[in-house]
């Protein structure tokens, strides 16, 4: 076995030459002049199919008919449209401009064991290709499993194409769970499903949400029943919304945590944390574990001030440049509900670019969404077909014909009989990507670059016969570096599957997979020699036993972002209060706080009080914040434990307009968990709204800070950020609070309250070492 690869590399290596050798040439049918190198169409939030102003929980995949498709939650689509649609689909050829073409479920096709008398809906929509066959996993709130309420479960349904019809299997995938307390509707929240693959083959399901946690469970081969003992990923109380990518040998939990609905104030966001293991313990990029009280996560998208609230619940796909993107949903606050100003939140469908910054990501470096007009996804250009207009930027060698596939969505394919290329001219940063097939087995390239006149040639080889896929490096006849993997899961000759190759910065990357969503069944990375040339021909090649090709572009790779947005950083201190001898002046007393000065710290038991609500009843500790921008710091130790359940009690900063306008940053008990959340309360509509949104994880030594800074029009931001030891920090989302307005800045310990029987779990004390504001 020790020489079977070399010997599999030289046999790739014969098989292909011929091929490869054959002249290049601008094809008689190549597309138009016109046609640009990419095309990246700009855009501007929001997306979503024409007329529709709500697209929450959104799902993409690209099918087998080059089209990419999204999948929507369970609402009415338009305003004062007044009906719902059972997870609505939409698609477009540019991830840019979308068409709605129908619902997954009409209210008489829906699945079976819906309880339509509560009624129930389908929430949540997770879409997959496996081996063939398209599967959409939901959400079912409401069951005929029991005779209770809220016993929600996962369903999946299947279809020939991505459009449908949508067939559902007829039974859970996941049945109501219930709740510790055993009583009727305690039932754990079993929502928002989302399927993975393993290396090994074998899938897996998130699922779960606030109540109960997140969890991942083995499913069986057909992906129809959870097998086997589920594992606890995150803790209850902080996330919902699981997204999970496998990228460089790390698994990427992405997860939504804060209110989803909260119209104007809503402070949804999604974090991440990393496992080398599927089942975890996945950890943020400080180290901190997602499943324990004090749960990490690294925010990767979070409200920046903008017009956007509360984006979250999100999907991630590339683009045929490798360049991958964020789908999500989001609220306008300026218009966050669907009719009137309460009831069903507006979440319309955006997109923006993740980069990978360090090995974590971030949407547009931290910039987080984008406000006007942005450059889209690449899906397309000269050297990108879908075979289905008859015409391409692809020279094409040996003989070639163009199939109709009725048997699946694929539509019209390239067949090759025998040896024949497809190729195009590229430079040395070049990404091909195809949908192949090899009814015949045999051995399938992606190839990048020239092997002769001293150039070098990548071949990505998907050898259908020997179940493998080969990365490798050649000169002339010799192979200058190779690395291969076996192609673990059963495979199906019928099925299409997706393939790329990129090649950029000296290393060489591809994979294979169902349908390019982050779950390759072979991924290979591979170092060039020093001073390898691979500019020249790119595209595919097919070995004697020719194969079957869809969907094949060979476009110029992207340009990785290295560097994130900078945090902000303190200016100069213009006060500072160390405790070490009493209250300095200029503190104001608010509600006369029942606050010490002892051994250099302000020690402060947490109140039964809170500065929510119409006129709040929490006592502060302030002073005017000085003029322009500025900063605010604080380290505060609170003994509220971790695990036990101390609702609300919390400790922290305040950024104070008057008691109905304010943010406020603290290190929180919230049930079982710790947090450090950043909440704002505000008028509107008649009423005070308030919401809050996470940063990172707390200590039981927290530094916390807000950073005020002012946009074009005036309105002031106020930036959260954390620290469990003063050095590293996490950069958190923004609230406003008017131009204009006049704010003091200080701290406060609040939200101690009864529990369930009237008893008040035992307070708190805060001891405060440090307050300190800075202009910046």
């Amino acid at each position: 076995m020790g020489r079977r690869p070399t010997t599999l590399a030289l046999s790739l290596t014969t098989a292909l030459a011929t091929a490869l050798a054959l002249p290049v040439a601008v094809p008689a049918g190549a597309a138009p002049a016109g046609v640009p190198a990419v095309v990246a169409r700009p855009y501007a939030n929001p997306l979503g199919p024409a007329g529709a102003d709500t697209y929450a929980d959104p799902a993409v995949l690209r099918g087998k008919d080059g089209w990419w498709y999204a999948y929507g939650t369970t609402d009415p689509l338009r305003e004062g449209e007044g009906r719902r649609h059972l997870l609505p689909i939409s698609r477009s050829l540019d991830l840019v401009r979308w068409e709605y073409v129908g619902d997954a479920f009409s209210e008489e096709s829906a699945p079976a064991w819906l309880d339509r008398e509560v009624p129930g809906a389908l929430w949540a929509p997770d879409v997959r290709y496996v081996e063939g066959e398209y599967r959409l996993y939901y959400v079912v709130t409401d069951t005929t499993l029991t005779d209770e309420r809220g016993d929600g479960a996962i369903g999946v349904a299947t279809a020939p194409t991505p459009a449908g019809p949508w067939t559902d299997t007829g039974a859970p995938v996941v049945g109501p769970r219930r709740g510790a307390s055993g009583a009727p509707g305690d039932f754990l929240w079993t929502f928002d499903p989302h399927h993975v693959t393993d290396a090994d083959g074998t899938q897996h399901l998130f699922y779960g949400s606030y109540y109960g946690g997140i969890w991942v469970t083995e499913l069986d081969a057909t992906g129809r029943r959870a097998v086997g003992e589920p594992t606890q990923v995150a803790i209850d109380n902080k996330y919902e919304g699981a997204y999970v990518v496998r990228r460089d040998g790390w698994w990427y939990l992405f997860a939504s945590s804060a209110n989803c609905c909260a119209g104007p104030t809503t402070g949804y966001s999604v974090h991440v944390g990393r496992s080398r293991d599927l089942r975890g313990p996945y950890v943020d990029r400080e180290g901190q574990r997602l499943d324990v009280s004090r749960a990490g996560g690294t925010p990767v998208l979070a409200p920046n001030g903008n017009r956007w609230v509360g984006p979250g619940h999100n999907a991630v796909v590339t683009d045929l440049a490798g360049q991958d993107w964020m789908v999500y949903h989001a609220i306008d606050r300026r218009d966050p509900y669907l009719d009137g100003t309460d009831g069903i939140n507006e979440r319309p469908m955006l997109i923006d670019r993740l980069d990978w910054v360090g090995g974590w990501p971030a949407v547009r470096a931290g910039a987080w969404a984008s406000e006007g007009r942005q450059r889209g996804p690449v899906t397309g250009g000269r050297a990108a077909t879908r075979f289905e207009g008859g015409r391409d930027g692809f020279a094409r060698t040996g003989r070639w014909t163009l199939a109709e596939d009725r048997a699946t969505d694929a539509g019209t394919y390239a067949d090759a009989a025998g040896r024949a290329s497809l190729l195009a001219r590229a430079g040395g940063r070049v990404r091909v990507e195809a949908d192949v097939r090899q009814p015949d087995g045999g051995a399938l390239a992606l190839v990048a670059g020239r092997a002769t006149g001293g150039g070098t040639q990548v071949r990505a080889t998907v050898d259908a016969d020997r179940g493998r896929l080969v990365l490798s490096a050649h000169r002339g006849a010799r192979v200058v570096a190779r690395t291969s993997a076996a192609l673990a899961r059963p495979r199906d000759a019928a099925a299409w599957h997706s393939a790329a190759l990129e090649v950029r910065d000296g290393v060489a990357r591809a994979e294979v997979s169902d349908a390019r969503l982050f779950d390759a069944e072979a991924s290979l990375a591979l170092r060039l020699p020093r001073g390898s040339r691979t500019a020249g021909p790119a595209g595919v090649v097919a070995g004697r036993e020719g194969g079957e090709v869809d969907n094949l572009s060979a476009l110029p790779a992207h340009r990785p972002v290295t560097r994130l947005v900078p945090a902000p950083r303190p200016g100069r201190t213009v006060f500072a209060d160390g405790f070490d001898g009493g209250l300095r002046p200029g503190w104001q007393e608010v509600r006369d706080p029942d606050v010490r000065v002892r051994g250099g710290d302000l020690v402060w038991p947490v109140e039964v009080a809170d500065l929510g609500g119409p006129g709040g009843t929490a006592s502060l500790l302030l002073r005017d914040a000085p003029a322009g921008d500025w900063t605010a710091q604080t380290r505060v130790t609170l003994d509220v434990g971790v695990d036990v359940v101390r609702n609300y009690q919390q400790a922290g900063l305040v950024a104070h307009v008057d008691d109905d306008h304010w943010v406020r940053l603290s290190h929180v008990a919230i049930w079982n968990t710790r947090q450090t959340e950043f909440g704002t309360e505000r008028p509107y509509a008649g009423r005070l709204q308030y919401g809050g949104t996470i940063v990172g994880p707390p200590a039981r030594t927290t530094w916390l800070r807000i950073t005020r800074t002012e946009d074009a029009s005036g309105e002031q931001e106020l930036q959260a950020s954390t620290s469990r030891d003063g050095r590293t920090w996490v950069r958190g989302g923004v609230w406003t609070l008017p131009a204009g307005a006049h704010v003091r800045v200080g701290l406060a310990a609040h939200g101690g309250q009864p529990d369930a029987e009237g008893d008040v779990p035992p307070p708190a004390t805060a001891r405060f070492h440090e307050f300190r504001i800075t202009r910046d």
